[in-house]
C-alpha cells in the first residue's frame, strides 16, 4: 500500500510550527472531557462539572510530565545519567505511554483523596475515556511517520519516508485499532452494568497490556535499545507485564459493586 504523504506540520506560522502529533494530544483531552461531561449530565461520573475542569488539567500534567520522565528513564537512561540536562530536550521528541500512565495514576489518586472520592471509583470512571487519547496518539505517530513496524511482505505493508526502502507493518494503525477502537468498545460495554471497584480499571490494564504486547511482535524495536531480553522481548513488552499483573489483581479482587460509569 502507498503511505499517504501527510505533512506532519499541521500549521506553520514561521516562528512556530504546530505538529499533528501535538494536536492529537489536544483532541484527545477534548474528546475525553466532552464524554466525561456527558457522563456527569447522566449522573454516571463521580464529580461535578467544576471538579472535572480541574481534574482534566491535572490529568494533562500527569500525561506530559509522566510521559517525558518515563521516556528518559525507560528508554534513555544511560544518556540521562551521562547528561541530565538532556531530559529537558523535549524538542527532540520522546514520550512514554507507561510513564504517562504512572503520572496520571499518581495525580488521580491524589485528586480523589483531596475531593473525598474513592480512588478506584474515579479510576473506573476515567479508564473508558483513555482509549480516545490512545487512538488519536497513534494516528499522530502514523502521520509523523514514526514508530513504524518491522519489514513485511503482506499486501498492506507500507514504505515509510524514513523507514528505508522496504515495506513495513503500519503498526501505528494496528495500535489505533486495538488500543483505541477495540479497547474503547470493550470498556464501555463492560462498564454498562455495576462492577466491583477497580474492575473496569483492571480490564483496561489487561486489555492495553495484551494488545501492546501483541503488536510489539511486528513493531520495530527502538534502534538504540533493540531487544532487551532473550533476543525477542522489547522494552514495550517488558513494561506491559506489571500492567497486566496489576490489572488481573484488580479484576479478580473482592469488593463492593458500584454504579456503572458508561
Amino acid at each position: 500500500m502507498t503511505y499517504p504523504q501527510i505533512n506532519p506540520v499541521a500549521l506553520d506560522l514561521g516562528f512556530l510550527q504546530i505538529h499533528w502529533y501535538g494536536l492529537m494530544y489536544v483532541f484527545g483531552f477534548l474528546g475525553g472531557y466532552w464524554l466525561a461531561r456527558r457522563r456527569i449530565q447522566a449522573g454516571r461520573f463521580p464529580m461535578d462539572a467544576n471538579a472535572l475542569s480541574d481534574f482534566v488539567g491535572w490529568v494533562a500534567i500527569g500525561v506530559i510530565l509522566g510521559g517525558r520522565l518515563g521516556y528518559v528513564l525507560f528508554y534513555q537512561l544511560e544518556r540521562t545519567i551521562a547528561d541530565p540536562l538532556s531530559a529537558l530536550a523535549i524538542w527532540e521528541g520522546g514520550m512514554s505511554f507507561h510513564g504517562g500512565l504512572l503520572g496520571v495514576i499518581g495525580l488521580t489518586w491524589w485528586f480523589a483523596k483531596k475531593h473525598q472520592i474513592a480512588p478506584l471509583v474515579l479510576g473506573d470512571a476515567l479508564a473508558p475515556l483513555v482509549p480516545i487519547g490512545l487512538a488519536l496518539g497513534r494516528l499522530g505517530n502514523f502521520i509523523g511517520s514514526e514508530l513504524w513496524g518491522r519489514t513485511t511482505t503482506l499486501p498492506w505493508g507500507m514504505v515509510f519516508p524514513n523507514g528505508g526502502p522496504l515495506p513495513r507493518h503500519p503498526s501505528q494503525l494496528y495500535e489505533f485499532a486495538l488500543e483505541g477502537v477495540v479497547l474503547f468498545v470493550v470498556l464501555h460495554v463492560y462498564a454498562r452494568t455495576p462492577r466491583r471497584a477497580g474492575q473496569v480499571t483492571g480490564l483496561f490494564l489487561i486489555g492495553y497490556g495484551v494488545f501492546r504486547f501483541a503488536v510489539e511482535f511486528v513493531r520495530e524495536p527502538d534502534a538504540h535499545l533493540g531487544f532487551v531480553w532473550l533476543d525477542w522481548v522489547t522494552m514495550g513488552q517488558l513494561l506491559t507485564v506489571p500492567m497486566m499483573l496489576i490489572g488481573l489483581w484488580l479484576f479478580v479482587r473482592k469488593g463492593n459493586l458500584h454504579a456503572s460509569v458508561s
